[in-house]
């Protein structure tokens, strides 16, 4: 029996479980690399195919079944775009075309008349995740905003490789613990980057500046350089596991970022400019990291100035997710990031429309004084000043006083560090005003 039949021998006994290469050439008692040639040779025949990326990366049958997972021309030809992207993406790197940027990407994209989704669904999905009534930009997502925290962050994270669970995300930021370890910098920077948006976004918009300052705050303490921050890249980035080979040249790198950014403006459908902004920051990588995590994030924004439905990644697979990504890299192919980024939306969109229907209808007099009421909390909390001064130098309608002075008192008795970010404060804030014993 050749070593190739002892392969799919071995493979196909088990179908419920899938190989590492490693595991394969220990069982069958031959070295490391001699499997791999093997294996090479049969994903080329169409008999086995790999899952998985580097360590993650395992070996099983192929199902003739399953046309997305198998290579056979003849069967290709009767497979969708993104079965035969993702067939072309399971192929061994020696036998993928090494690709560079490709800056007609971005240049023959006119907003409004060239699409990236197709139409129908962007509108579709438009619509389904559009807040109901004319609300200020940002309305959506700080309604939300506790929840999104958790959601996003951790998704986000999960995707770089994160370790914590999400209840060890949510203890994280209840406790607001700074903890010393990587993955609980990773998503606390997470967490301010949300916040940070939550905050900006209405007031700017979208603009180069906000999604540089972005990348900052994502990146807080987990790069060597602190010049990196927020900085278009000087230095030289390698895509792993891929054979794309991003830009070099910086004045290039901020010419195309901005304009990735200005498109990304101009589209009137959120969920097109959305899809633009994630594809197209994370192909040009215009920062020295952190490229992925900034350009889900940034969009974000689209989808906050126009109440829509935010965009939490929850269930994005993380292999599923890198198959996305290289498909763009390596292809300009958006078929799987086009399957991906509907399944994501539409679980975010479902998610969020039951967050904001478990709230109820909102109390008339709380939105008439919302603004006021964040500046009461602020100057007690900030400036230690009494609630009563507070509320006289603010304004109420004389009627209106003891009810607000009354709203005023409640919430700053629940008001904690897991729930401070409505009121635009920082945990670092409101730790210090509950260790002062919460003056007022």
């Amino acid at each position: 029996m050749s070593l190739e039949e002892e392969i799919l021998n071995t493979i196909g006994n088990t179908r419920d479980v899938q190989y590492s290469s490693g595991e394969l050439a220990r069982q069958l008692n031959v070295g490391k690399s001699t499997i791999k040639r093997h294996l090479d040779e049969l994903i080329n025949k169409g008999l086995v195919i790999r899952k998985g990326i580097g360590k993650a990366t395992r070996y099983t049958l192929a199902d003739v079944s399953a046309l997305a997972e198998s290579l056979p021309q003849h069967y290709l030809k009767q497979a969708s775009e993104a079965e035969q992207l993702l067939a072309y993406l399971n192929t061994p790197l020696t036998l993928r075309d090494i690709t560079g940027y490709v800056r007609e990407f971005v240049d023959e994209y006119i907003p409004n008349q060239t699409f990236l989704l197709p139409k129908p669904l962007a509108q579709t999905l438009m619509e389904e995740g559009r807040m109901a009534g004319q609300q200020p930009a940002g309305t959506y997502a700080r309604k939300v905003l506790e929840q999104l925290l958790i959601d996003l962050s951790w998704s986000s994270s999960r995707l770089e490789g994160n370790r914590y669970s999400l209840l060890a995300t949510e203890e994280l930021f209840r406790s607001g613990t700074q903890a010393g370890d990587i993955d609980a910098v990773m998503l606390l920077n997470h967490k301010q980057s949300i916040e940070f948006l939550v905050d900006s976004v209405p007031q700017f918009g979208l603009t180069p500046a906000l999604i540089r300052n972005l990348h900052s705050i994502l990146m807080r303490d987990l790069l060597p350089d602190a010049a990196s921050l927020g900085s278009i890249r000087t230095k030289i980035v390698n895509i792993s596991d891929s054979t794309y080979i991003p830009l070099q040249v910086p004045t290039i790198l901020e010419e195309l970022f901005n304009e990735i950014i200005d498109k990304a403006c101009h589209i009137k459908n959120p969920v097109e400019s959305s899809f633009f902004l994630w594809v197209h920051l994370a192909y040009l990588q215009p920062f020295e990291d952190g490229n992925k995590r900034t350009s889900r994030l940034a969009a974000n924004i689209p989808l906050m100035i126009n109440n829509n439905a935010p965009l939490s990644f929850l269930d994005a697979d993380p292999t599923r997710y890198a198959y996305a990504m290289m498909g763009v890299y390596e292809k300009r192919n958006i078929a799987l990031a086009v399957d991906l980024f509907e399944l994501v939306y539409r679980r975010s969109i479902k998610k969020y429309t039951v967050t904001l229907e478990a709230m109820g209808i909102p109390d008339p007099f709380r939105l008439r004084y919302r603004e006021a009421l964040n500046h009461a909390i602020g100057t007690v909390v900030c400036d230690r000043n009494n609630v009563d001064a507070v509320i006289a130098k603010i304004g109420i309608d004389e009627n209106d006083v003891p009810r607000f002075s009354t709203l005023v008192q409640e919430e700053l008795r629940v008001l904690d560090v897991f729930n401070c970010a409505r009121y635009r404060l920082t945990m670092r804030q409101v730790t210090e005003w509950i260790n002062d014993g919460r003056p007022q």
